[in-house]
């Protein structure tokens, strides 16, 4: 893992949310600045457009031409305004030949402003210049009406500097609310990145430690949010694999010790034989004992291979129909003699007749043995199992009742799991019950456990009752 190059999920933060989120406020400050300027720009152009055709209302009145030059002459010197704007008045080449400073710079003698508003169709033209000065200026040049007498135009033009200093600090305005945005954003999701890394950071960590069998770590919560609930997850993830584990390893020590048993035992005799063959009664003895432990080595190995098979899903039924009552006869019969050997009273309440169920029938004689032997194996001498079976509305009921040491309310919901043990100072390998309830089920029914410590524990098999149907095929 530490070889694999990591890429960080901050860094990713940044350069995709952040920096998306960056470059449009970038934008935005862009147009915004955009709409300002075009703002101020019409703004401005507005008063030099009324401001120009107020001191040029009257000249329309004179018809003559020294009238019209002595009106234009008189506006221009008596302009009162000339702190905040330069009014001029331009000859029929453009040239400024009055200004109300009474100067004439030479950059404001040929201006391409007049051109351009000698050809418009409304004869005006506005444009933004830059003086030599550097300085720049906004000029809104008008025609005047009439003959082109000694005047032709008439110009008005102001600085621009406040505008490009409100625009500067508007500018500046902008800026630094958007880095302040942009501070926040930047702090606010680390603060949240970090929320998340540092939780997945610990996750990789401890499922790493999962990975090679360490089961004993856990996650903090982080609160009750989809990582708080991740990290619950994986925390009963982890305890169900240490169970799991648990469970495993005493199975693997159950299993060994089952199968050690039975293996010491017929080694023990088979020696003895050697050592005696000419003894019958010892003979007869060993082999007794040999068949027996070899018969009870067969069925481990093959409820064994009936849980392999289930894990694998390659578990199958022969299912036909079949007298439910046979086979839990021939269980009963089975343990009758062993009980009555442990001292145990074995009751088989038969009813008379009962429906027939479609299934397997060497697989519900298994279910039924590996209820009953349960039932013997964990009922103390002087104990008491009983076995009934009854007809339900569309199933049949099979109920197997002992007075032995019982099942704990904490173990109780996990002894059908395989490997699980409730009691490990009873022989056998945690996965009978496990395979008798799977078995149940595929036959379409359910294995239901009552039980209380020290008062003995009932095991409820319902069968479903074969239909018309399935006892034609």
């Amino acid at each position: 893992m530490s070889l694999v190059k990591r890429k960080s999920i901050t860094k990713r933060w940044l350069l995709n949310s952040l920096g998306i989120a960056v470059a449009v406020m970038m934008i935005v400050e862009v147009l915004a600045l955009i709409v300002a300027w075009n703002y101020y720009n019409m703004t401005v152009r507005q008063y030099l457009v009324l401001k120009l055709e107020n001191v040029t209302s009257d000249i329309s009145n004179y018809s003559t031409p020294s009238g019209f030059s002595s009106e234009v002459k008189s506006i221009v010197e008596r302009f009162d305004e000339k702190d905040r704007y330069e009014l001029m008045a331009l000859d029929s080449r453009g040239e400024v030949v009055l200004s109300s400073s009474g100067f004439q710079a030479a950059e404001w003698m040929q201006l391409e402003d007049y051109r351009e508003a000698r050809d418009s169709a409304d004869g005006e033209y506005t444009r933004v210049i830059k003086l030599g000065s550097g300085e720049r200026v906004m000029v809104h040049t008008m025609i005047l009406p009439g003959p082109a007498y000694e005047y032709s135009a008439m110009r008005i033009m102001t600085s621009m500097t406040k505008v490009y200093s409100q625009m500067l600090r508007l500018g500046v305005l902008i800026s630094a609310a958007l880095l302040i945005v942009i501070v926040l954003m930047l702090f606010s999701g680390l603060y949240f990145i970090r929320s998340i890394v540092i939780p997945v950071r610990q996750m990789s960590e401890i499922a790493g430690k999962y990975a090679l069998g360490d089961f004993k770590r856990r996650i903090e919560n982080t609160g009750e949010d989809e990582i708080g609930e991740l990290a619950n997850t994986i925390n009963y993830m982890a305890s169900e694999l240490e169970s799991s584990d648990r469970m495993k390893n005493e199975f693997i020590s159950s299993v060994s010790h089952e199968l050690r048993t039975p293996l010491t035992a017929i080694k023990g005799w088979s020696e003895t034989v050697l050592e005696m063959p000419d003894d019958p009664d010892t003979v007869t003895k060993a082999m007794r004992v040999i068949t027996g432990e070899t018969e009870r080595l067969s069925n481990m190995v093959e409820e064994l291979l009936d849980f392999s098979r289930i894990q694998d899903g390659r578990f199958t039924l022969k299912p036909e129909s079949c007298d439910i009552l046979a086979e839990l006869g021939d269980a009963v019969l089975i343990y009758t003699e062993r009980a009555r050997s442990l001292g145990i009273e074995l009751i088989y309440n038969e009813p008379q007749m009962l429906p027939f169920v479609y299934g397997d029938r060497a697989r519900l004689r298994q279910v039924f043995i590996n209820i009953i032997d349960n039932a013997v194996k964990y009922t103390n001498s002087g104990g008491r199992v009983t076995v009934e079976a009854y007809s339900g509305k569309q199933d049949i009921i099979v109920v197997v009742k002992d007075t032995g040491v019982g099942i704990s309310e904490e173990d109780l919901p996990k002894v059908k799991t395989k490997f699980y043990k409730a009691n490990q100072t009873r022989r056998g390998s945690g996965i009978g019950l496990a395979v008798a309830s799977e078995i149940v089920e595929m036959h379409g029914g359910r294995l239901l456990i009552s039980s209380k410590l020290g008062s003995g524990t009932t095991v409820t098999i319902s069968i479903p009752v074969a239909s018309g149907k399935k006892e034609g095929a």
